[in-house]
């Protein structure tokens, strides 16, 4: 290699050794000029072992995993290294982190490793025809994935697995609302559970992209991170029938919030003016028999403690209505004091709601039950 080895140290995530610039690891900044590595993102690389092993069981086609912008290759070289019987194909277009990919693939012995240095869609379109196509792709960008998602639909095959990543947090939580609307075809508004309206705004952009080109693209998995946002989709090479694209429409007089086909624009509780947010993806955020075998998965790999904890989150929210509440944002609203999440959740099972906490907020919580009776248990 001809960058300097003093600059590259071996980690190991799971059980894959990774070569990576040393200022990734010890500076507060991760570099770019080597290869941008964040290993902040191992948690999110863990869950995409999980979810990747969860959906290739029982195939039995030639598996094909796709990384259009693998960076050094670290979620390439684990799925490589972790999941058996895979071949796994990489694509960045800087030759440096290539390199540093093919050092690393060396290290691990692995056979079942290819590189390729190019422009993303060039890349995946190498893989768009019948029996070439990917069984799992892959986009992680720095930004948006608007720009992709098209080509990695093409590059998916049927009932195939495709993973987005989004970092462009900023645009997605209501700081350029024109920027959003091109990228995600719709806008944010800023709330506290504004994580979850982000993450609406990318399943909406990528079924809408998909239904226009005769594909249902069905979410399976979400996870929500200070850093990024990341789904899991379903490619189905069928006509998408569902209607699920709509709008949230948020109360600041109240705090009432719905997940509607239609706008609402005046709150049905209070009558006051609501804000909304949208065209965006209405439906469920997980699959409720995915996220149970990703939990029954998780024993397998060697993966964060926190994978689990949050699965088991997300299998009890996964048929539970948009919009979840927080502690914080309840007690403000009364001008008290929080009190304990699963005391909140017991009071609202015991008058007869569903409530369920979510993964998307450590205080926060989902449920069916209006916000004035909320107000009612809270101050119970």
């Amino acid at each position: 290699m001809q960058t300097n080895q003093n600059d590259i140290t071996t980690i190991i995530e799971g059980t894959t050794k990774i070569l990576v610039p040393r200022g990734a690891i010890e500076e507060k900044v991760p570099p770019r000029d080597v290869a941008f590595f964040n290993p902040r993102a191992k948690l999110s690389r863990d869950f995409s072992i999980i979810a990747y092993s969860t959906f290739l069981k029982g195939i039995e086609r030639p598996k094909i995993f796709l990384d259009g912008l693998a960076g050094l290759g670290a979620r390439g070289l684990r799925v490589a290294n972790e999941i058996k019987d895979i071949q796994v194909f990489v694509n960045d277009a800087n030759p440096k982190a290539l390199e540093l990919s093919r050092e690393s693939a060396k290290l691990n012995g692995l056979k079942n490793f290819q590189v390729f240095e190019n422009e993303v869609c060039r890349f995946l379109s190498a893989f768009s025809g019948e029996g070439a196509r990917g069984t799992i792709v892959d986009i992680d960008p720095f930004g948006s994935p608007s720009r992709f998602v098209e080509c990695a639909i093409r590059a998916t095959s049927h009932k195939g697995l495709m993973s987005v990543s989004a970092t462009d947090l900023q645009v997605l939580h209501g700081l350029f609302n024109d920027a959003c609307k091109k990228k995600y075809h719709g806008i944010p508004i800023k709330t506290t559970y504004s994580n979850e309206i982000a993450t609406r705004l990318i399943l909406g952009m990528i079924v809408t992209v998909a239904a226009r080109l005769d594909v249902e693209a069905v979410p399976i998995f979400s996870e929500t991170n200070q850093h990024y946002y990341r789904v899991y989709l379903r490619i189905l090479h069928k006509s998408d029938t569902r209607n699920l694209i709509g709008f949230i429409s948020h109360c600041r007089n109240c705090w009432n919030r719905t997940a509607t086909l239609e706008q609402e624009p005046t709150c049905k509780m209070c009558g006051y003016e609501q804000k909304i947010a949208g065209p965006l993806w209405t439906g469920n955020l997980f699959e409720k028999e995915f996220v149970d075998l990703m939990l029954r998965e998780t024993p397998n790999h060697s993966v964060d403690k926190k994978c689990e904890k949050s699965l088991q989150k997300c299998s009890l929210e996964s048929e539970m209505p948009a919009c979840y509440y927080t502690l914080d944002e309840v007690a403000e609203i009364l001008r008290s004091s929080p009190i304990p999440l699963q005391e909140i959740i017991s009071r609202l099972h015991q008058a007869g709601f569903l409530a369920s906490p979510t993964s998307f907020n450590p205080t926060g919580f989902r449920t069916d039950c209006t916000i004035d009776k909320i107000k009612e248990l809270f101050a119970h």
